[in-house]
């Protein structure tokens, strides 16, 4: 589902954020990616969605070889892979729902069929009855759940998110992760960065941890 093997990231001239990162993910596993700010997480995160090219070695998605895949191959991969930064990218000109129906857009689906689809996203995060509001109006909790719902409306494959609990308190936090949790239950791989190991470590069933110049497979449990 997803592979490593012996991938390399740098920029530009510095030392090498990810050095020599072997790992294999099956499909619907829930895999926690953990480790201090700055060691690599979030490069690792972009370098599984085909946001950043790695520097050296080999990263294969569903089957496809993303380092070596071809600009017209990528909407492929973007369909098959959700993702949620930690910039939601919500654009504050349009309403919860408008970005929701965003990535539909490209799709082909007919209007009708696209706006069920959309408003089926954002009643599954919990935010039914809000599809009119301007995600300005919204929670910071509720903010990340329509980003979620944003991700999810392609109905990917594999969903990956950075740091999605983070400046959620515990509650809303839990909310959150219980909503990654049902997708994961219907066969979603799910992979999540965070640095709040004790939380997320009741939802996950392996742990890959990345620090400075070392990364650790901690397997499951």
């Amino acid at each position: 589902m997803i592979e490593f093997q012996h991938v390399f990231k740098s920029y530009g001239q510095s030392a090498n954020i990810l050095a020599d990162i072997n790992f294999k993910i099956n499909s619907g596993e829930f895999v926690f990616i953990s480790g201090p700010s700055g060691a690599g997480k979030s490069t690792l995160l972009k370098l599984i969605g085909g946001l950043e090219p790695p520097s050296r070695g080999s990263i294969t998605v569903k089957g496809e070889r993303i380092d070596k895949m071809t600009s017209r191959a990528s909407p492929y991969l973007r369909r098959a892979v959700g993702i949620i930064l930690q910039d939601t990218h919500l654009l504050y000109d349009r309403s919860a729902f408008e970005n929701v129906m965003l990535p539909l857009a490209v799709v082909g689906l007919s209007s009708d069929k696209a706006a069920a689809r959309a408003r089926a996203a954002i009643v599954k995060v919990g935010l039914g009855g809000k599809e009119k509001l301007n995600p300005i109006a919204l929670s910071g909790g509720e903010q990340q759940r329509l980003a979620i719902a944003r991700a999810i409306v392609n109905r990917p494959s594999i969903l990956i998110a950075d740091e999605p609990t983070a400046n959620l308190d515990q509650e809303n936090a839990r909310l959150i992760l219980d909503v990654f949790r049902d997708f994961n239950r219907v066969g979603v791989t799910t992979l999540i960065a965070s640095h709040d190991r004790p939380l997320l470590q009741s939802y996950s069933n392996r742990t890959l941890l990345i620090e400075p110049g070392r990364f650790t497979d901690l397997g499951h449990h």
